[in-house]
């Protein structure tokens, strides 16, 4: 009996493997973001509050902390979201692999400290509407993704030329504040971000191609979780501000 295999025979493996560690990282980022912004916005309710919480007053003291505080807690947050992702995306070579996962799981924690204020304004079915079909969405394209013969690359630099002017136009309707604009925004907002996980579906799946099993690769899977899991984040995002339904 051979004992040995090929490189070929090998490879496919090594490319399934890193393919779900990408969604499996993916997959576990968008749970503690879920988990921690509903865990802080029960702080703003008296509802299923832990009774361990009254003792020693430790409830009204947290929750008057956080709300003399939130506007400060949210822009620290914000802040250090955009750090993280940006040694992420542009420094992660000079990482190792155990800093770069610590770093994600650190984003994805601050994503859900922002996030908080969807389930303080949005009533729960909602909330869950808007997931599952957020959900179906993003698997919908990732399987186009996956299975078109098309090269997405010449749509992905239209795409984020897109992405470039939906962000000039939040900074600027965050002076106007325009529903209309902030309207046009969102429904814009969501196609690219429809796009973008078929584009950023179809550029991993190329990369696995290449996948070896080395350090490298293992952060290379994380990059590619940030990215997907910043797509469904906006797709939802984007969502929620068109069709919540608010408390």
């Amino acid at each position: 009996m051979n004992n040995y295999i090929s490189l070929e025979q090998a490879q496919p493996e090594i490319q399934r493997k890193f393919i779900a560690g990408v969604y499996f990282k993916m997959v576990f980022a968008l749970a503690i973001t879920a988990a921690v912004a509903y865990f802080i916005s029960i702080f703003f309710g008296t509802e299923n509050i832990p009774a361990v919480f009254y003792e020693n007053n430790l409830y009204p003291n947290i929750r008057y902390f956080l709300f003399k505080n939130i506007h400060t807690i949210m822009l620290v947050s914000v802040v250090a979201e955009l750090a993280v992702v940006f040694v992420l995306s542009f420094n992660i070579s000079n990482l190792s692999t155990l800093t770069a996962h610590i770093l994600f799981i650190l984003y994805s924690i601050l994503t859900g400290i922002s996030f908080a204020s969807i389930f303080i304004t949005f009533e729960i079915k909602s909330i869950f509407k808007v997931f599952a079909v957020s959900s179906l969405m993003f698997l919908g394209m990732s399987i186009y993704g996956a299975k078109t013969d098309s090269d997405l690359r010449s749509a992905g630099r239209y795409l984020f030329m897109g992405l470039i002017g939906i962000i000039i136009a939040s900074l600027l309707n965050f002076f106007f504040r325009s529903s209309t604009m902030d309207w046009i925004i969102c429904l814009v907002g969501v196609g690219i971000f429809v796009g973008l996980t078929a584009y950023d579906t179809q550029k991993i799946l190329m990369m696995s191609k290449y996948a070896d099993g080395t350090e490298t690769y293992k952060k290379v899977e994380i990059l590619g979780a940030l990215e997907l899991y910043l797509d469904f984040i906006n797709i939802f995002l984007k969502l929620i501000r068109l069709f919540g339904k608010r408390k």
